[in-house]
């Protein structure tokens, strides 16, 4: 896709989606790192491009699930940094009341389902949702998002097999940022591609660059287009690098160190290849580029503040919000 053929604001737009991804991520590592948050955390760190540009396709009224890996997702999709930060340090404020953590942040306000910190448990969901779509004639659609990993296990093949039996308005997209936990793409597949395996289901499957995020944008368009005209699922595979390891402390001992150097470099990491497409471009200068990151910084250290001066939950509201 040619910039020119997206407006100003949009390209604007998923910039500072990208940079609040990048800066809530960063921060949210150093509190943990400080012992000021408690819990587990999965950075999503490198993958800005592939939330930024798959959500700037979608409505306010289109759904997505989400990973345990999902802040990216969350904030892409619109959800407020303050809410988030609170249910990290596990306050009243948080999205879960601070009873879910990192690994459940939702808002059915925002069509955020739902994080999910069982691997390939979001793809049936949003299988399910799109199903409700459907069967109710909304003119919305649905992304899952999901890693390499989940790949294999039963709960994709069930969703894109009912998915593409029943012509269902969802969008699967893979982010295969190469390593599933510790054990690499090439290790845990015989296929050359995810992206592959959508034949099996006579579903279009495309290979997308994930970290340019005009090519995930272009790639995102067209599938829901598809969607939303009725002509059911796709599946976008969208290859990506998290800067960090699997969780917080991982040491990332299985990593070749040279090509870890090369995806953190500038040629490489997604944020600075859009700022060089934008002023290339002439969409934005150095300058109007740095205000928004001074502004998406202040965001974020306001976000901490609320979240750090939220009152505790109270012991009672253990046994609230329960099915059973």
């Amino acid at each position: 896709m040619n910039m020119e053929d997206t407006s100003k604001d949009i390209q604007i737009e998923m910039y500072r989606k990208m940079i609040r991804i990048r800066f809530f991520e960063e921060k949210a590592r150093t509190l943990s790192l400080e012992g000021r948050m408690y819990g587990a955390l999965h950075l999503y760190s490198g993958q800005e491009a592939v939330a930024a540009g798959v959500c700037s396709c979608l409505r306010d009224t289109d759904c997505v699930t989400s990973t345990h890996r999902g802040h990216g997702h969350c904030i892409a999709k619109g959800a407020d940094t303050k809410r988030m930060m609170a249910e990290l340090f596990g306050k009243v404020t948080g999205y879960s009341k601070g009873k879910g953590g990192s690994m459940h942040i939702a808002d059915i306000t925002k069509g955020i389902i739902g994080a999910n910190g069982i691997v390939g448990a979001g793809l049936p969901i949003a299988a399910g949702v799109a199903f409700a779509q459907k069967y109710n004639a909304e003119d919305n659609v649905t992304v899952a998002f999901f890693g390499d990993g989940a790949t294999n296990r039963g709960t994709f093949h069930e969703s894109l097999n009912m998915a593409a039996s029943q012509q269902l308005p969802v969008i699967f997209v893979c982010e295969n940022n190469n390593y599933a936990m510790s054990t690499s793409f090439d290790y845990h597949s015989n296929n050359k591609t995810i992206a592959q395996r959508a034949q099996a289901y006579d579903i279009p499957g495309v290979k997308v660059d994930g970290n340019d995020v005009m090519a995930v944008r272009k790639a995102t368009l067209s599938a829901v287009e598809r969607a939303r005209s009725g002509e059911g699922p796709s599946l976008l595979e969208f290859t990506t690098w998290r800067h960090y390891g699997h969780f917080l402390n991982d040491a990332q001992a299985y990593k070749d160190s040279s090509e870890q150097k090369k995806w953190l470099g500038n040629d490489y990491d997604p944020i600075c290849r859009y700022e060089k497409q934008l002023i290339n471009n002439n969409i934005a200068n150095q300058a109007e580029l740095d205000k928004i990151k001074a502004e998406i910084s202040e965001e974020i250290e306001a976000a901490v503040v609320f979240g750090e001066e939220s009152p505790e939950p109270a012991y009672e509201v253990l046994f609230e919000d329960l099915y059973v």
